[in-house]
């Protein structure tokens, strides 16, 4: 009898282990990161770094080659350290390229400028369309760079010493070593605070950042530290700061506690700011706000007007979880359209919103914007009178920005990116033919067209007579005939950016930082004159410099621009009637507005002094050699080790994991080693993982243990001084069971939110079973015994394959998902000693009511073979937490004790759910939650959960009571939960629910979930 209770027990464990990944059928979903291309990397040796590029342009590659030695220079003064090894960087030769790296593992926005992942030091980023902003990022970076080497190689500090550091010190720190202490952009953002008494504290920075972006304040904190201190300080406050944190880091160096310096640092502001300001500035811009905060986002940026004026096509994430594509009325701000919607569902896998604007047709009618599809970007040409769409390619152009749609309708003119170049191409889009505008080195950005199409205007970086150094951005025109392209010398040296052709053909209206400020100006490219039309003491601006942010409708002149004020971008209309022009001269530039605070150094600047050009050597000796993969350990952890001895034997405990992978993160491989009792229970993991263009796959080799124990009795006969007697064996019977499996995975990304997976492996699962008795006499206690393996049952073998395609286009909350939708058909066939078919669907949509969601999930799953092998498998089972929640295993016996109602009818061979939430964001940020919170991420969620199983012979009965002990029927639950998400890593989900099935509110009881919302 004892044996065969072994036999079962140990078969209901393997039936457990072998349907177990099942039970969590539901957390299968995810966006993908495809891989359109295979990129043959090349390397170029530096002193100091490791380039792996594809470019075939060589004067560019050198150029990336000198400067970054001439960062590594410059920080090399600051950090007073240099890289303890050659640093790899990453080059990839545009942003579309760039989305698609597998050096790490999480998706890459249009947003990102560039990265730093700590395990190999590896600085990745995109060339862009001015080398400026190349040049910047890589800077930036390499800030990075030298902050987890010194992390790294320090004897008393590693990566993990980061937590202590608040990211505002962090990105702060790249951006004024990478920028210095002038900048238009920050400058902005510290005027804007001032203006309007949102100042905020250290403490603040670092418990805020959602109101407070950490690289602005990050920027001027340093900024300001950099220049009344000393720059030597930085890299000592910071090491302080990774060991006790920047409190105790500032007391040490500067004297001051964070309150002291927070008073200390708003004060130099306020001094250093209202010089430049009137006695009691105001912020008034030209024209009617039509789209702000209240009737659209707090970001509405870069518009653009339609040529008859009457429409705003404009980005914003009035939507909250993204930044989505609007059509508005351009007089009264109603918005009208989501154009990001019309792509939504298809292989779109973003829209260039940063520094990209669209464009109208002639009529009005289409507008054209940049998306980024299949590794490369795209025009999507809308109707935005029935949402038809057409999606065009720019042949030999991957990389594109800032289209601009030709008077005629049959051009659009583009800033393309080719081999790390910037050139002004055209498509017809007639014949679809592509031709390239202009062949120089030199940056050609954000072009527009006259309103007779016989010009273009556009913005430069190439020199000119007053600014030989090709310093900031000039304006410039191409003759679209003759393909003359003339220089204006306007600004010399400022950012002059966005220009505009006025309906006259002769006025040009651009974005210009000549005063220090971020102002619109008119320029008769006739005359020369030139007149400022706005004095906005923050700025138009749009989210980074290059970002339009303005537009002119061709027919009557109306101009939209976007105002940064409060924190918040607002979008303006203004008649030209609206500006009053004042007569500027266009060869002035004063700066002192863009330079952060204060004016005088205390002591000679380190950062300032190693920005000016030519401060450093640039004749550097550099050489191609060989590509090598690099394959080597990344990570390595011990969990520790352990020793036990005792009764039951010698045990040990311990483990580690290692990763490795190369330098391009083509290739990885996870290993993973433990050991927890005797050694019997080692247990190891192999991985490895390939990812290549339109393909991710591996395979894994493991040994699994799972062990448990029970209690059990028995008796037996012994001859004790030549007497038989009976002796009771109380035992302790110890189960494992071992898992041996090899299996292959593989993925097919068809674009971010659709895939295909395929599965296959083979799994032996055996087991042992060791009996530790305890013998007595009576009431006395007479030996013991370890009996080993003791008749285990017959180990069983097991393939299955599996087939699933998933969509996922949804929008995460604070717990859950808000938006958008998800859906997963799959299929499954097991052989060997079990042999059967399973299918399964699961589609969840989300309704988002803004700040709610309206959440809906239909599932089924079902398993098909012979009946008598289904019995011995365990049963789909509806009562888990994660499917009809509330029907606790003990409340049915409570409830009928006659067993009428029964835990077997939730569970049987196929299973079919419904379930509904209305999703509140409870505590989080203030746009989204009812109650703000920095800190605290939650939401309740009201449910109603619906499901039904069965088995092949017992077919479902759609009653509200059971009237036998054999039929199946829905059972059913309302209630309430509470998730909260503990800092990105688990969500935990309380929950109190209404069994309606088993006493309705008589049987309120509650339950935890560990997983985020479906």
């Amino acid at each position: 009898m004892f044996r065969r209770s072994i036999a079962f027990v140990c078969s209901a464990f393997i039936a457990v282990a072998m349907v177990w990944p099942g039970c969590a059928w539901g957390q299968y979903f995810g966006r993908n990161k495809p891989i359109y291309k295979n990129i043959r990397f090349k390397v170029y040796e530096t002193p100091h770094f490791d380039i792996y590029h594809y470019l075939p342009n060589d004067s560019l590659l050198n150029k990336l080659a000198q400067s970054s030695e001439v960062w590594f220079e410059r920080h090399r003064r600051v950090f007073g350290d240099t890289l303890s090894k050659q640093n790899p960087i990453l080059a990839y030769s545009n942003h579309a390229d760039f989305q698609q790296t597998i050096t790490i593992s999480g998706t890459v926005g249009v947003g990102t400028g560039g990265v730093t992942e700590s395990l190999k030091n590896r600085i990745i980023f995109p060339l862009t369309e001015t080398w400026a902003q190349t040049n910047h990022v890589l800077g930036h970076e390499m800030v990075h760079a030298f902050q987890y080497d010194m992390l790294v190689n320090h004897d008393s500090m590693s990566l993990n010493n980061l937590q202590a550091v608040p990211l505002w010190m962090i990105e702060g720190m790249a951006e004024y070593l990478s920028i210095g202490s002038i900048d238009n952009q920050t400058c902005m953002w510290m005027r804007d605070a001032l203006l309007n008494d949102n100042f905020p504290t250290l403490q603040q920075l670092t418990t805020d950042m959602y109101t407070y972006f950490p690289y602005r304040w990050g920027h001027a904190f340093w900024a300001f530290v950099g220049k009344t201190f000393g720059d030597s300080l930085i890299i000592p406050i910071f090491r302080e700061t990774l060991l006790n944190g920047y409190n105790y880091a500032l007391q040490r160096h500067l004297g001051m506690d964070e309150a002291a310096l927070s008073g200390l640092w708003k004060s130099v502001a306020e001094a250093h700011f209202s010089a430049m300001m009137p006695q009691n500035p105001s912020e008034n811009p030209p024209g009617s706000k039509v789209l702000f905060e209240r009737n659209a986002g707090e970001a509405n940026i870069s518009p653009s007007v339609s040529p008859d004026g009457r429409f705003v096509a404009f980005f914003s994430e009035m939507d909250l979880f993204s930044t989505d594509l609007f059509i508005a009325h351009a007089v009264s701000g109603k918005v009208l359209h989501r154009l990001s919607q019309v792509v939504r569902s298809s292989d779109v896998d973003a829209i260039n919103f940063v520094e990209s604007a669209g464009t109208w047709s002639p009529d009005s009618r289409y507008f054209a914007f940049v998306t980024f599809s299949r590794g490369q970007n795209k025009l999507m040409l809308v109707d935005t009178y029935n949402d038809s769409r057409q999606e065009l390619g720019i042949e030999g152009v991957p990389y594109f920005s800032y289209p601009a749609w030709s008077p005629d309708g049959q051009q659009i003119v583009v800033s393309g990116l080719v081999d790390g170049i910037s050139d002004l191409y055209s498509i017809d889009l007639r014949t679809y033919r592509t031709t390239q505008l202009t062949h120089d080195p030199w940056c050609n950005i954000q072009p527009a067209w006259s309103a007779n199409g016989q010009m273009l205007t556009f913005s430069t970086d190439r020199p000119t007579a007053h600014n030989p150094s090709g310093k900031g951005y000039s304006l410039a025109t191409l003759d679209m005939d003759s393909g003359h392209i003339a220089l204006l010398d306007v600004f010399p040296g400022a950012e002059n950016l966005n220009p505009m052709f006025s309906g006259n053909n002769a006025d040009i209206y651009f974005l210009s930082n000549c005063d220090g400020f971020r102002n619109l100006y008119k320029h008769n490219i006739h005359t020369g004159s030139t007149f400022r039309l706005t004095s906005i003491l923050t700025g138009i601006s749009g989210i980074s410099p290059l970002s339009p942010a303005m537009s002119v409708a061709r027919e009557n002149d109306e101009i939209c621009y976007s105002h940064f004020y409060n924190g918040k971008y607002s979008i303006y209309s203004a008649d030209t009637m609206e500006f009053t022009p004042v007569s500027v001269d266009p060869l002035q530039v004063h700066l002192a507005a863009s330079t952060l605070p204060p004016f005088n150094s205390a002591v000679e600047g380190i950062v300032d002094a190693g920005l000016v050009p030519d401060s450093t050597q640039t004749d550097y000796v550099c050489r191609t050699v060989p590509f090598r993969r690099k394959f080597k350990l990344d990570y390595i952890s011990n969990i520790g080790m352990g020793m036990s001895a005792g009764q039951f034997g010698t045990g040990l405990a311990g483990g580690i994991e290692m990763l490795f992978s190369d330098i391009t993160g083509t290739n990885m491989l996870y290993a993973a080693l433990s050991l927890n009792g005797e050694i019997y229970d080692f247990g190891g993991q192999v991985s490895y993982v390939k990812q290549r263009k339109y393909l991710a796959w591996g395979v894994t080799l493991a040994h699994i243990p799972m062990s448990w124990g029970a209690y059990g009795y028995d008796t037996l006969v012994a001859n004790i001084d030549g007497q038989d007697r009976v002796l009771h064996d109380y035992q302790l019977v110890q189960y494992r069971l071992f898992q041996s499996s090899a299996g292959l995975l593989a993925q097919f990304p068809i674009s971010k939110t659709q895939r295909f997976e395929l599965s296959t492996g083979l799994q032996r699962y055996s087991y042992r079973i060791d009996i530790y008795s305890n013998y007595y006499l009576g009431n006395f206690y007479y030996g013991s015994d370890r009996h080993r393996n003791v008749s285990p049952p017959k180990p069983i073998w097991l393939e299955r394959t599996s087939l699933a395609y998933v969509i996922d286009n949804s929008d995460f909350g604070l717990a859950s998902p808000m938006r958008g939708q998800r859906a997963w058909i799959g299929a499954e066939k097991a052989f060997g000693d079990y042999n059967y078919f399973a299918v399964g669907a699961d589609w969840r949509r989300y309704m988002f009511l803004r700040p709610t969601s309206l959440a809906f999930r239909v599932m089924y799953r079902g398993r098909f073979g012979h009946s008598d092998l289904l019995n011995t498998l365990s049963p789909l089972y509806l009562a888990y937490p994660w499917y009809v929640r509330g029907y606790n295993g003990n409340l049915f016996s409570r409830y009928d004790p006659e067993g009428i109602t029964n835990i077997d009818q939730m569970q049987g061979d196929q299973m079919a759910l419904v379930s509904a939430e209305w999703r509140i964001p409870f505590t989080g940020p203030h746009r989204l939650a009812l109650i703000r919170s920095n800190m605290l991420l939650t939401e309740i969620a009201l449910f109603t959960d619906a499901g039904v199983a069965w088995a092949q012979n017992t077919l479902p009965t759609f009653a509200w009571h059971p009237t036998s002990r054999e039929q199946h029927i829905p059972f059913v639950s309302s209630g309430i939960s509470l998730r909260v998400n503990l800092f990105g890593m688990i969500v935990l989900e309380p929950y109190i629910a209404v069994p309606y099935q088993l006493g309705g509110f008589k049987s309120i009881n509650w339950g935890m979930n560990f997983l985020p919302g479906w």
